[in-house]
């Protein structure tokens, strides 16, 4: 399924947007990365991009379909979307709040089925998190409840999956874990993956293009190895780093090294 967002201009002062004129496209089975300092609208943007809020020109559509004119249940059994997830006071078990994934599938007061079970079966199993089924969401660690929002959005069996910083409080297994996930997910089963990250070399390790965002509204889009450059990263965030791609046993890994503060910012 092929996400697209055409000319999208958002601001909560409409006189002052925040993104202006983003374009993106993400074809079946790509991964998409968004990029930028705190405060430019990635998330904000990710909410524009499912429909959660609306664009005030541009809009954003699935398979040329404007998600604005959608009805609200066929978004979300087409998309899922994982917000940033830090902690609840809700006392649903994992199995419990990772089953809700399957509630766009569901009719009203409708209980989840053999079909929907083994659906949270398949995500507990995935992600490698069995031993959060019976703990108590309130109980949960920021990094555990992360993971377990994202087996709740692999349930819902969407062909478009959208995360905001996915493996952001995570260790380091986990954010394996979770890009070794969605790569699978976009080269084994076509689906299309965006996702907000704080790490360039993420976006470089993984995504088939990558949204740099800039503090004055505008953006850069395109091949990962093209956008996210030295050059790019030190007009955007004001940084100088170092690049380097480490040969390993299954191709490159990518290291980005923040080295110092550009003496122009």
């Amino acid at each position: 399924m092929k996400l697209e967002i055409i000319n999208g201009t958002f601001g909560y002062d409409p006189k002052r947007p925040i993104l202006k004129d983003v374009n993106v496209e993400v074809e079946e089975g790509q991964i998409a990365a968004i990029l930028g300092p705190n405060g430019v609208g990635k998330t904000t943007l990710l909410k524009c991009m499912t429909g959660i809020l609306r664009w005030d020109s541009g809009r954003s559509t699935l398979d040329g379909e404007d998600i604005a004119k959608m009805p609200v249940r066929k978004v979300w059994q087409k998309i899922s979307y994982v917000p940033q997830a830090r902690y609840t006071n809700v006392m649903y078990t994992g199995a419990e709040m990772v089953l809700l994934g399957r509630s766009a599938h569901l009719g009203i007061l409708q209980q989840p089925k053999k079909r929907d079970v083994e659906a949270a079966d398949r995500a507990f199993g995935l992600l490698g998190i069995e031993h959060l089924r019976d703990k108590k969401c309130s109980q949960m660690s920021g990094g555990e409840l992360q993971m377990l929002m994202i087996a709740r959005a692999l349930t819902a069996e969407a062909r478009v999956l959208v995360l905001d910083e996915p493996e952001s409080g995570l260790d380091f297994k986990n954010q394996l874990v979770i890009l070794g996930v969605l790569r699978d997910l976009a080269k084994r089963d076509g689906i299309s993956c965006v996702f907000n990250t704080h790490y360039p070399a993420h976006a470089l390790q993984i995504a088939d293009t990558t949204l740099l965002l800039g503090q004055d509204g505008t953006s850069v889009y395109g091949g990962s190895t093209s956008v996210v450059t030295a050059g790019r990263l030190r007009e955007y965030f004001g940084v100088d780093v170092l690049i380097e791609a480490v040969p390993t046993g299954g191709g490159n890994y990518y290291s980005v090294i923040p080295v110092s503060i550009s003496p122009e910012h």
